[in-house]
C-alpha cells in the first residue's frame, strides 16, 4: 500500500454497527474516521492522515440487487484507496436473510476487488456478549443479560424482518449462497504448536473460513492469522467489530494524529432522542428514563397525514427551545414489516425538520434501520469518536459543512445495546 493509504477499511451494514467499529479502533488509539457516504477529496483532506477509514451504509435493510449496486461502488472505492483489508461489518447477531441484508450477496459484490483466496468470517464479539462455539452463535439478551443460542434468543429469533431460525452460521449463510464454509473451532487457538499448525493448514487450503470466538483472548490469535494471510494480497473479511479488535492486536503501521481539531467551544442545548427500535431492551430503557419529555409517534398518521408530522415537529421544537430534553418514540406499526423502511424514512424527515430549527446539543437515535435512514437525512458527512458511553453505543462527534450540525454530539444505539438506564446516562454525561 502507499505510504499515505489507510491500512484498514470498513463498511457498516447499518450506522449503529459502523460506529461500534469506529469506537473499537479509536479506543485502541488508532486514528479512524467514519464517513456517511463515499467521501469527497475535500472531506478526505479535512480528515487528515488516517490508519482506518469507514463508510456507514444501510445494506442490512436492502434487497440483494440493491446491495450489489451499492457495494460494487464501495468495493472499487476501497480498492482504489489502497487499504490492505476491507471489513464488511455485519451485525454481531448476523441477522440477515436471502431476500434482505444478504451477507452472501455482500461477499459476491465485494470479493472481485479483494481477491485474496482467504476470506475469514469472525463469528463472535465477547465485549457485546456474542459468542461462536463450534460454528453456533450465542448472544446475550441485553447488556449483561442471560446468553441464548441465537435461534432461541427472545428478540432475534422473532425479529420482524430477519428472524434467526438457525444457530449454525454455516447453515445460516449457506441459505444466502455461501455453500462451502470451513470451520476453525476455538480449540485450535490453544498452544503455539496448534496455532502454527492452523496457520499452515489455512495457507495450504484457503477459502471462506468461519472462525469461532469464545473468549476475548481468541481475537489475538485470529488477528495474527489474518495478518499472515494478508501477505497474499488485499483481503475481504466479514463479521462484527471483533474483526477490528482482532487486527488491532497486531496493527502494522505507526499511529498518526488526525487533522480535524476539536470544536473551539462546546455546543449547548438539550438532548433529543429518536427511538425507532421495537426491541424489548430498548422499550424497557424508554420506560426507565425520567429526564425526557416523551412524545409518541403514531407511525400510520406520520405516513398518511402531512399535517401530523408538522404538528409533531412544532411540538418538539417548542419543548427543545425551552431547554427540555425530548424523546420521540414510534409506536409498534400495525403494517407489515416491509413498511419499516417507509417509517424510518418518515422519521428521518421529521428529524431533519427538528434539527434545522432546534438548539440541540446531543442527538441519540435508537434502532439500526432508524439510525441509518434518519441520520442520512441530515447534512452530516462524517463521524469521529469522542467518548465511551457503553459497549456498542459510543459518543461520536458529527462533522458537517452546516455550522448548525458541525460538532453535534451523536449517539447511535442498536436495539439490544445498553443498560436499563441508558437514556438518562446519555443526557447526564458531559
Amino acid at each position: 500500500m502507499a505510504a499515505t493509504s489507510p491500512f484498514y477499511g470498513w463498511y457498516g451494514d447499518d450506522f449503529t454497527g459502523a460506529t461500534d467499529t469506529l469506537a473499537s479502533l479509536a479506543e485502541r488509539d488508532i486514528p479512524a474516521l467514519l464517513f456517511l457516504r463515499i467521501p469527497t477529496p475535500e472531506q478526505l483532506a479535512a480528515a487528515g492522515p488516517l490508519d482506518a477509514i469507514g463508510i456507514a451504509g444501510a445494506t442490512r435493510s436492502m434487497a440483494p440487487d440493491a446491495m450489489t449496486r451499492e457495494l460494487a461502488v464501495i468495493g472499487r472505492f476501497f480498492a482504489e484507496t489502497g487499504v490492505d483489508i476491507l471489513h464488511y461489518k455485519c451485525c454481531s447477531t448476523f441477522d440477515s436473510a436471502p431476500h434482505v441484508g444478504s451477507i452472501g450477496a455482500a461477499l459476491q459484490a465485494l470479493r472481485p476487488d479483494f481477491p485474496n483466496p482467504f476470506l475469514p468470517i469472525v463469528g463472535g464479539q465477547p465485549n457485546l456478549g456474542r459468542y461462536c462455539l463450534f460454528g453456533h452463535l450465542f448472544a446475550a439478551a441485553g447488556s449483561g443479560g442471560p446468553v441464548h443460542r441465537i435461534d432461541r434468543h427472545p428478540t432475534m429469533s422473532v425479529h420482524p424482518v430477519t428472524p434467526m431460525a438457525e444457530s449454525d452460521l454455516r447453515r445460516h449463510l449457506a441459505a444466502q449462497g455461501l455453500e462451502r464454509i470451513d470451520l476453525v473451532d476455538y480449540r485450535s487457538y490453544e498452544g503455539a504448536e496448534t496455532q502454527d499448525a492452523l496457520a499452515a493448514r489455512l495457507e495450504s487450503d484457503p477459502g471462506v473460513v468461519l472462525l469461532d470466538v469464545a473468549r476475548t483472548d481468541d481475537l489475538a490469535v485470529i488477528g495474527r492469522l489474518m495478518r499472515r494471510q494478508m501477505e497474499n494480497g488485499a483481503m475481504l473479511a466479514i463479521g462484527p467489530s471483533s474483526v477490528a479488535q482482532a487486527l488491532a492486536t497486531s496493527w502494522p503501521v505507526a499511529h498518526r494524529a488526525p487533522a480535524i481539531p476539536a470544536p473551539a467551544t462546546p455546543r449547548r442545548g438539550p438532548v433529543l432522542a429518536l427511538v425507532g427500535s421495537l426491541s424489548p431492551v430498548t422499550r424497557a430503557q424508554v420506560e426507565a428514563s425520567s429526564g425526557y419529555e416523551r412524545i409518541g409517534i403514531d407511525t400510520a398518521s406520520l405516513l398518511s397525514e402531512p399535517a401530523y408530522g408538522v404538528a409533531l415537529e412544532q411540538d418538539a421544537n417548542i419543548r427543545l427551545a425551552a431547554g427540555r430534553h425530548v424523546m420521540l418514540v414510534t409506536d409498534r406499526p400495525s403494517q407489515a414489516p416491509g413498511n419499516a423502511e417507509n417509517v424510518a424514512l418518515a422519521t428521518g424527515r421529521l428529524l431533519r425538520g427538528i434539527m434545522g430549527a432546534a438548539p440541540v446539543r446531543r442527538l441519540v437515535v435508537a434502532g439500526g434501520d432508524t439510525s441509518s435512514l434518519a441520520v442520512r437525512s441530515l447534512d452530516i458527512w462524517g463521524l469521529s469518536y469522542r467518548a465511551a458511553l457503553g459497549p456498542g453505543a459510543p459518543l461520536c462527534r458529527a462533522h458537517s459543512d452546516d455550522p448548525r450540525l458541525d460538532g453535534l454530539d451523536l449517539v447511535l444505539k442498536g436495539g439490544q445495546m445498553g443498560p436499563i438506564g441508558f437514556f438518562d446516562a446519555v443526557s447526564d454525561s458531559p
